[in-house]
């Protein structure tokens, strides 16, 4: 189901908490949210739609996905690039990493490990800051 946008900021501001397979629904919420503001977004937090928990929607390009409790084990390649997010009015400069090696749990809780990087590594790394509580 379509959430609407969190913005306030005393919210996003907070870290998320562990996400479990009770949280499956966030995760379709999040994955439709996604879709209904593709045209001006790329990826989403759980806390983007007020539920603090770890999960994140990606688009992949091809399809969006869903990475539950998602960590970044690996970086490299720093950049300076600008950022914007739709919880938030204008860009701000940050520093971003060309090549993110990323441990998560999928839809049906599998652990995976897997390398990303470009502009996919860039969305990761973007929702990874929500999830801490870190706005660009």
């Amino acid at each position: 189901m379509i959430q609407p946008i969190m913005r306030n900021i005393a919210f996003l501001k907070q870290k998320s908490l562990p996400a479990t397979q009770a949280d499956r629904q966030v995760a379709l919420d999040l994955l439709d949210t996604l879709k209904a503001h593709e045209s001006e977004c790329v990826g989403m937090a759980a806390n983007m739609i007020g539920v603090r928990k770890n999960i994140i929607a990606v688009n992949m390009g091809f399809m969006n996905a869903a990475m539950f409790n998602p960590v970044i084990v690996k970086k490299s390649g720093a950049f300076e690039t600008e950022e914007g997010c739709l919880s938030l009015i204008g860009v701000r400069k940050t520093t971003r990493y060309e090549e993110i090696e990323v441990e998560y749990e999928d839809m049906n809780f599998k652990k995976q490990h897997q390398k990303f990087s470009g502009w996919t590594a860039q969305i990761i790394q973007h929702e990874c800051d929500h999830l801490a509580g870190i706005i660009i």
